[in-house]
């Protein structure tokens, strides 16, 4: 079991900071759809996306509708895949579930911002994203279309990733068909989007940072400005031109957004036929940035 599932020693300050993630991603997610979501139909697809469609096509409640059909799932989950989800995915499910409800009843779901199905879109996206971020952060799950890709995923050959957005296209088109409304499955997409990114931000932060691969004959003198002026490391990689089948070094290293302008200049003037390939890094740990200790005590 603890191969799969992450635990912490009983109030530790990890165990502290595992289930305050939980709470205050809780409750972000619960803003996100009592004040932006529910209230315009807005579908974010999985588990809550058909219990939105349930309330307002058959009244019943948002936060235990979702709990239902994800205790179900997880049961599922614990027997087709093993024992993934432990004592904080379960706390997590049980609290957003809750505040949901209790948020529902204590607003009446008005929406924060009147007649602007858009803007609550967006904003719902980033209040979900950030509060399913925080949970991911506590090493939790949230259930829903995750699970069902997985146990899907153990039987097809598609990635998880992919039968992902599948399911959650296919519950944007079912509010479509109950409500009869394009706009609903447009304004959904945009959540589902906005939502997506904004766990990347939280998980893996914003990243500056580039990753750069290099060919030039002046190699040498370049491996001195990244080391000595920039402070950065990196590894030579011999590769073999496809025309004419020479040998070169190539570059690979990764440094900030500052530092691609100063080291492009620096280039320029000592090879200007060099060749450089420059690629966003999504997370950069070790080699004089986050360390991966860093990461995981974040």
């Amino acid at each position: 079991m603890s191969a799969y599932i992450s635990r912490e020693k009983p109030f530790s300050k990890k165990w502290f900071k595992a289930y305050g993630f939980i709470v205050l991603g809780a409750v972000v997610i619960s803003v996100g759809y009592v004040y932006f979501i529910i209230p315009y139909k807005i579908l974010p697809g999985g588990v809550y996306g058909i219990a939105i469609v349930l309330h307002h096509s058959l009244g019943f409640p948002v936060g235990m509708t979702a709990l239902v059909f994800n205790a179900a799932l997880l049961g599922l989950g614990l027997k087709v895949l093993g024992p993934r989800f432990g004592i904080k995915t379960l706390t997590a499910l049980v609290l957003t579930s809750l505040l949901v409800d209790l948020g529902s009843f204590l607003t009446g779901l008005e929406p924060l911002v009147e007649d602007d199905a858009l803007l609550s879109s967006i904003f719902g996206g980033v209040l979900v994203g950030v509060g399913v971020g925080l949970i991911f952060k506590s090493r939790a799950s949230t259930g829903g279309s995750d699970v069902f890709a997985m146990i899907l995923a153990k039987y097809s050959s598609m990635p998880v990733g992919q039968l992902m957005i599948v399911i959650d296209s296919v519950v944007v088109l079912l509010g479509l068909a109950v409500f009869g409304d394009w706009k609903i499955p447009l304004y959904s997409w945009i959540l589902i989007f906005v939502y997506g990114k904004t766990v990347d931000i939280v998980l893996q932060g914003p990243s500056y940072d580039k990753t750069l691969f290099i060919i030039s004959k002046k190699h040498d003198l370049i491996k001195t400005k990244l080391v000595n002026d920039l402070g950065r490391r990196g590894s030579f990689i011999t590769g073999e031109g496809m025309f004419g089948g020479k040998h070169h070094k190539i570059i690979f290293t990764t440094v900030t957004r500052r530092e691609v302008a100063l080291l492009q200049d620096y280039i320029h003037e000592i090879d200007p036929d060099a060749f450089m390939t420059v690629l966003q890094a999504n997370e950069v740990l070790g080699g004089g940035f986050k360390t991966l200790k860093q990461k995981l005590e974040d």
